[in-house]
């Protein structure tokens, strides 16, 4: 019974938010295989549709995020899972974004690509585009600033403030400014999901 019930919502929920969202976001392993994707769509459409929370947005993203200018932010939609959480601040406006597939975002995590102007708060710098290979981990609270590159398989410990790229990867890096704590050898590297 239970799982007739969840069927039924999957084929409900695939035909009411094809209209709302778009199509190439509502697949993949949140979706195809779980019920999951499709709650976060019902979850995400009152206060992301209705009342404008990431109004523009064309997939499910919590009202408790900040998202710049969506199309600056580039991801697989199997990591669709990394706009579910709270607090995480994706500042895309004109610098992107890029997620490598399979990487992770923790709660209240910023991506800066613009800073301020030193002496002159009202201007702000060039943009400089963000880039985070496969796998990585981006722990809670973590803040990367303008320009970084992180290789596959980095993980930044929760409060770091990743000031340099580290795009060898393999590593964990953290500190405030983050710096390598140590290497991930082959047999600790992420797994696929």
């Amino acid at each position: 019974m239970k799982r007739l019930i969840i069927k039924i919502f999957v084929i409900f929920s695939r035909l009411v938010m094809s209209y709302i969202y778009d199509k190439n976001y509502l697949k993949g392993r949140w979706f195809d295989d779980s019920a999951k994707g499709w709650r976060w769509c019902w979850r995400a459409i009152f206060m992301q549709k209705i009342i404008g929370y990431n109004r523009k947005v064309p997939y499910p993203v919590s009202h408790r995020n900040n998202i710049g200018n969506y199309k600056n932010i580039i991801f697989d939609p199997n990591d669709l899972n990394n706009f579910q959480n709270f607090g995480c601040y994706y500042q895309s406006f004109e610098g992107k974004i890029i997620l490598g597939k399979g990487t992770y975002i923790a709660p209240n995590v910023g991506l800066i690509t613009q800073n301020h102007k030193i002496g002159n708060l009202d201007s702000h710098e060039i943009a400089k585009d963000i880039i985070l290979g496969e796998k990585c981990w981006v722990g809670m609270n973590a803040v990367i600033l303008p320009g970084i590159r992180l290789g596959n398989n980095t993980i930044v410990g929760a409060g770091a403030v990743v000031t340099k790229s580290y795009p060898e990867g393999n590593c964990i890096i953290g500190g405030n400014p983050a710096r390598v704590i140590r290497k991930i050898e082959g047999t600790e590297k992420l797994n696929e999901y």
